[in-house]
């Protein structure tokens, strides 16, 4: 005889309401992240020119923080009870950045990743006043260390293009 799984609701101190309204803000930080993480290392593998070496290694750095990170997002919108998006038709629908077509000279590369950075650390800011009126700590160390990596990251990158 098959048995019924119950379920149980999630009860964390979070109304059904905002923990629905955070994990919408965190898939798309997840599909940011993604799409981020995506171009990332498509720049890694396509990269040319004179500074192809520090690029090449800069890259994987940081696409394989980028993979790392994915997890860490997805798992969170999990806990808040909902389904974490992980189609590529759901990245692009939710995703701000846009995906970049053919392969960009390395200067070109970098200024795309500056641009993708940012936009990822502007997600994830959006997403905060939501978590801080829900009092959703977890959420809320999960965006502070995403907003510092890409901000961070971002200053790295734009220091590559100053002459």
């Amino acid at each position: 005889m098959a048995r019924k799984s119950a379920s149980l609701p999630v009860n964390i101190g979070i109304s059904d309401a905002k923990r629905k309204k955070i994990a919408e803000g965190l898939s798309k930080l997840l599909a940011d992240s993604y799409t981020l993480y995506l171009m990332t290392h498509n720049f890694h593998w396509n990269v040319t020119g004179p500074q192809f070496n520090s690029l090449h290694v800069m890259f994987m750095d940081q696409y394989t923080e980028q993979w790392n990170a994915l997890d860490v997002i997805a798992e969170r919108i999990r806990a808040l009870g909902f389904p974490a998006p992980g189609t590529y038709k759901e990245f692009v629908k939710l995703a701000s950045i846009q995906e970049v077509e053919g392969v960009p000279k390395a200067t070109d590369m970098i200024r795309h990743l500056v641009l993708a950075q940012e936009a990822t650390a502007r997600t994830a800011r959006a997403l905060f006043p939501v978590v801080e009126d829900a009092n959703d700590q977890p959420t809320a160390d999960v965006l502070t260390q995403r907003i510092d990596v890409h901000e961070k990251t971002a200053w790295m990158l734009r220091s590559l293009l100053e002459e």
